[in-house]
């Protein structure tokens, strides 16, 4: 991994993550899945926030951009972070800006 001046992060080639992929991995102590929901990426930290799941081994509903924990089925908006399937409205994960310059992927991460 590559960290640039600006907390942006390298993290991968584009060519790397096809659409339907994840990838998990550290940046900057944070452990960090990225999806590739058609074509779109998301970056969103790896673990449920209920049990600890990696969530780059959860289910990815493309319609809805959003990804379901492979433990216990907690939901989260790939776009906000936000654990859809709580009844509480302010359970969340976080996110972080996903950047792609020419082929290389790059992640926000302060």
């Amino acid at each position: 991994m590559e960290t640039t001046s600006n907390s942006k992060v390298k993290v991968c080639n584009i060519s790397e993550l096809q659409p339907g992929q994840t990838k998990s991995l550290k940046v900057k102590d944070k452990d960090i899945a990225i999806f590739n929901v058609d074509a779109k990426l998301y970056a969103i930290d790896n673990m449920c926030i209920h049990a600890g799941a990696p969530l780059s081994e959860g289910f990815i509903d493309v319609e809805k951009c959003q990804v379901t924990c492979n433990w216990h089925s907690w939901v989260f908006d790939l776009s906000t972070g936000k654990c859809v399937s709580h009844p509480r409205q302010d359970v969340f994960s976080g996110t972080y800006p996903v950047q792609v310059v020419g082929d290389e992927v790059f992640v926000e991460v302060k």
